[in-house]
């Protein structure tokens, strides 16, 4: 049954309405007349008729099919009379059609009336017909601010080497796609190569925190077994200095060494210039006809005095070191065999970052003593050597490899030796040690094999400014003093100390300590105090200030017979000194009181610092023995030039 329209339930509003205006009513469901049992028993009773009774029934069906059709064209018939009739009429027709519906109700089997209105089939619901639109949402407008994009102009020219550019970049961006893509489908090798080595990179990079771990941790330990020490470093002050006028101690602390290097000696010491508690000590061997193939240079710190904490190894000894001031992780080495190198402490340190290399780039012989420089004009880092076949050499770090030049030449002044055929022979000086000027750079000294100390410059390589007949062996070690760079001092294998001024051409002060001195230097504390070692294991503490003719503290360091003292250094802000000896050991010693005194400044300057205060001791001290023998002037030559 199909039907046009829209369905209403009747007891809807709308369909009551609907109903109210069409005038048409709704019927409800028929009732079912009889009992439950005999709607079953008629049920039943259909089911068991035969073929025969169901023809029957079928033209039955038919006959009454037919009925119904004609009775729904007199239905149609009546409805066109019933529009003609008055408005009575139509209310009699209506009153007629109710009865009608009552007769059909109490006797279905009949058929219903045929003037009667048109029924509608008898349902749970009424459907009536009915038109609807769809509710269409009324438009609006809706606004909004907000920040414009930003914009600008822009020109350009496109010229005929603008497009070629334009298209070369896009071939080659299209090589690299498709270089890209060969890689991807034949590289599945070279990406198991790359994954293991990240997973190696990877490894390593543990490696260094758990190195960094087991570091802090054996400091810890350190640090307890040593706790005493350590307490002594810091805060023992000798009271036995309270009744000794004029002596002092050194109160034995710590004992640093490297277990895999016994058999060589201690050739260089050095003091980190930014980390005050951590120092370099090179290790090689003078015995020329007994050289190892082999050196080393090893980083310790006091906090953690059982094994070094940066360690190089090399294939020659290694005879001297220095630390940049500005940059303290790069190290500069000289080696047995002349060559040099520099280590960056921050990277890979067991290759060098930059390494001489060849017979012409580096000294042919020993190189006995390693400065840095200041700065080059394009900001370039350098170097100075000074090597035993008496040349020095600038050596300038560019970014691939070093740059090579001879600063000096050393010659002796009556070293020319004639041949048999008439041709001279300049002798060359064997330099040993050098040290540069603390306030004017470009002026330096070295010290020669036979004694000699030159003073030089950089701005002139041909010739010396002044010559010192200092000493009659090796001058093995120079330094200048912190509070007046006019005053440095030497020593040497003849047993002398000496004590220099600038443009003087005889010493101030002349110490003999009965033994070959290794090393020699001024306290950073005091401008009188100076430490000596010599190769009987001793170590010779004089204030000039406090006695002029013999030290305040002369101390045995390690045994006569069985070990030679060779280096010595002092720490830059802590009262202690560290000592090197020959059989790869390296002693640290504090100061006593006594041997570290200040200046009181007097009642009425309490304002003068402490640098002032040593400048005017050291003054004071010097115009005692600057004075000259009668009719002794010394005269400014060219070659004399102040420091």
């Amino acid at each position: 049954m199909e039907m046009d329209g829209s369905a209403l339930h009747i007891d809807s509003d709308e369909a009551k309405i609907q109903m109210e205006e069409t005038g048409e009513i709704g019927y409800p469901l028929p009732t079912l007349t009889g009992s439950f049992i005999e709607v079953e028993e008629d049920r039943a009773s259909r089911i068991t008729k035969g073929p025969d009774e169901d023809e029957e029934g079928e033209e039955k069906a038919a006959a009454q099919a037919a009925k119904e059709g004609e009775d729904e064209v007199g239905e149609e018939e009546l409805e066109g009379e019933e529009e003609e009739v008055v408005e009575e009429g139509a209310a009699e027709a209506e009153a007629a059609a109710v009865e009608d519906a009552g007769e059909a109700a109490g006797a279905p089997a009949t058929a219903p009336a045929t003037g009667g209105r048109k029924r509608k089939l008898l349902n749970q619901f009424n459907f009536c017909e009915r038109s609807a639109l769809t509710y269409t949402n009324p438009r609006r407008n809706v606004e909004t601010q907000t920040i414009p994009p930003p914009r600008s102009q822009y020109g350009a020219n496109v010229l005929q080497w603008n497009i070629y550019d334009s298209y070369a970049d896009d071939f080659e961006q299209q090589q690299n796609e498709r270089d890209k893509k060969d890689e991807k489908r034949g590289g599945h090798r070279k990406d198991v190569a790359k994954k293991k080595l990240d997973k190696a990179a990877e490894a390593e990079l543990l490696n260094k925190k758990y190195l960094k771990a087991w570091q802090i941790l054996e400091r810890m330990i350190n640090q307890n077994i040593y706790e005493e020490i350590a307490n002594d470093y810091r805060y023992w002050e000798d009271p036995a200095d309270e009744y000794r006028e004029q002596e002092g101690t050194l109160l034995p602390l710590w004992k640093f060494n490297y277990d895999r290097i016994r058999k060589l000696s201690v050739t260089d010491l050095l003091f980190n210039p930014m980390y005050y508690d951590l120092f370099a000590v090179c290790y090689g061997s003078h015995e020329f006809m007994k050289q190892p193939n082999e050196g080393a240079i090893c980083f310790f710190t006091v906090k953690n005095p059982s094994y070094p904490d940066y360690i190089i190894s090399t294939e020659s000894g290694v005879m001297c070191c220095d630390i940049h001031p500005t940059y303290p992780f790069l190290v500069a080495i000289g080696m047995y065999d002349g060559s040099v190198a520099v280590y960056n402490l921050r990277e890979d340190f067991e290759k060098p970052l930059y390494l001489s290399v060849g017979v012409h780039n580096k000294h042919s012989e020993c190189a006995w003593e390693i400065k840095w420089g200041p700065d080059m004009a394009d900001g370039e880092i350098n170097f100075y050597s000074v090597s035993t076949d008496g040349r020095v050499f600038n050596w300038v770090l560019m970014q691939n490899d070093f740059m090579i030049t001879t600063i000096t030449t050393l010659f002796l002044t009556n070293g020319i030796v004639e041949g048999p055929d008439g041709t001279e022979v300049h002798l060359r000086s064997c330099g040993s040690c050098m040290k540069f000027h603390p306030s004017n750079p470009e002026i330096y000294l070295i010290g020669t094999e036979e004694g000699l100390i030159y003073k030089c410059s950089i701005a002139y390589s041909s010739k010396y400014l002044m010559t010192y007949n200092a000493h009659h062996l090796t001058v093995y070690r120079i330094d200048f003093n912190r509070f007046n760079s006019n005053i440095f001092i030497s020593c040497s294998g003849d047993w002398r100390v000496k004590v220099w001024e600038d443009m003087r051409p005889e010493p101030l002060f002349i110490f003999d300590l009965g033994s070959s001195v290794g090393d020699v230097k001024w306290a950073p504390f005091s401008s009188t105090v100076f430490a000596a070692c010599t190769n009987e294991g001793k170590v010779f503490v004089f204030d000039l200030n406090v006695n002029k003719y013999k030290p305040i503290c002369v101390q045995a360091v390690v045994p006569k017979r069985k070990n030679k003292l060779t280096r010595l250094a002092f720490n830059e802000n802590l009262p202690f000194i560290i000592v090197g000896d020959d059989k790869s050991t390296v002693t640290s010693l504090k100061l006593s009181p006594n041997l570290r005194l200040m200046v009181k400044p007097p009642k009425k300057q309490q304002y003068l610092d402490q640098n002032t205060l040593q400048v005017q001791k050291l003054d004071k001290l010097l115009s005692l023995v600057r004075e000259l023998p009668n009719d002794m002037v010394i005269l400014e030559a060219p070659t004399t030039t102040k420091s």
